[in-house]
């Protein structure tokens, strides 16, 4: 009996690709080239498993054709926006992704944004590699201080969580959350956390505002100008969630205004590409989607979707069905 044939849209972790071709016949992206919609459109009418990521746009009409192969697609990442769920159900084809196994990865590099931020290391570094340091001085680069202030988050999931838990524990801070709903109080007890029912609290109480919300029609462009007025000008945003949740002419003007303090984003509403007027602020950290990047996770998550792919060729559901 001939293996399944799967097509992985990138390349992953050398040792779950090696793990994939076991009990699947594979097709790499061998120059790890971003695939065109026509590539991926092809690929749904010629193999029976289809594993994109994050920055594969797989909308409806990728599955207009009257005939796809396709069984399953196989999402190598969380967030699923970028595929047309509905529209793949319709064709008969299951979708999974990969969760719980990026949210520590994820919370670590929000983490990382808000102490830049805070400590004005992104300026320091970028000043020490150009020659312009000069020696210590007592006003050079002053930044804020992290322990004890408080951190506002937006999306209280598993990121938002762990997020929480490093910034209480480990830096003292107060947490204030925004969601669709309260988490039990005895996490909120164990957090010292307190629930914002609406942003616009949170958002003028927070010295940073870390964002963990999905995408959705609900979130999209909720970070816009109304809400933005009412941080304060000494206060912080990062956003580590997606890009589309941030409006971002309405951050930029912001900064460059000097109506918050500064900013640290890991995503962008039209990655790869970048406004030219955010690469020219010095008061904002731009990392290239690095949340889940660690060989830990990326592994993690190779292996969830391989789980996924073997659960459903064995005629189970797989664990991660959406």
């Amino acid at each position: 009996m001939s293996k399944p044939r799967v097509l992985v849209t990138r390349r992953w972790p050398e040792s779950v690709e090696k793990a994939m071709a076991i009990n699947f016949e594979v097709t790499l992206n061998d120059d790890d080239h971003a695939m065109s919609a026509d590539e991926l459109a092809k690929a749904l009418q010629e193999y029976d498993a289809v594993c994109p990521c994050v920055t594969d746009s797989m909308p409806q009409s990728l599955f207009g054709a009257s005939f796809i192969k396709t069984r399953i697609i196989g999402n190598y990442g969380v967030g699923f926006d970028h595929i047309a769920i509905d529209a793949a159900k319709s064709k008969g084809i299951v979708v999974t992704n990969t969760p719980d196994v990026l949210t520590d990865a994820t919370a670590d590099l929000a983490m990382t944004l808000m102490l830049m931020l805070a400590r004005r290391a992104g300026e320091g570094e970028r000043q020490l590699r150009a020659g312009q340091w000069h020696g210590w001085y007592p006003t050079h680069l002053m930044g804020t201080q992290v322990t004890g202030k408080s951190l506002g988050i937006v999306g209280m999931g598993r990121i938002g969580k762990a997020m929480a838990e490093k910034a209480h524990f480990g830096f003292g801070m107060k947490i204030l959350y925004h969601n669709r709903k309260p988490i039990p109080e005895s996490e909120e007890r164990r957090l010292n956390a307190e629930y914002c029912t609406e942003l616009t609290w949170l958002m003028s109480r927070s010295d940073f505002v870390s964002l963990h919300c999905p995408s959705s029609p609900r979130t999209k462009g909720m970070v816009n100008e109304k809400t933005l007025a009412c941080m304060r000008p000494d206060a912080f945003l990062i956003n580590t969630s997606r890009g589309d949740v941030v409006v971002e002419k309405a951050l930029i003007k912001f900064l460059q205004k000097g109506l918050i303090a500064g900013a640290g984003l890991d995503v962008y509403d039209n990655e790869p590409e970048l406004p030219e007027a955010l690469l020219a602020l010095d008061n904002l950290v731009l990392l290239p989607h690095l949340g889940s990047a660690t060989k830990e996770t990326r592994t993690a998550m190779g292996m969830r979707v391989l789980g996924n792919l073997n659960a459903f060729f064995n005629g189970e559901e797989p664990p991660d069905k959406l």
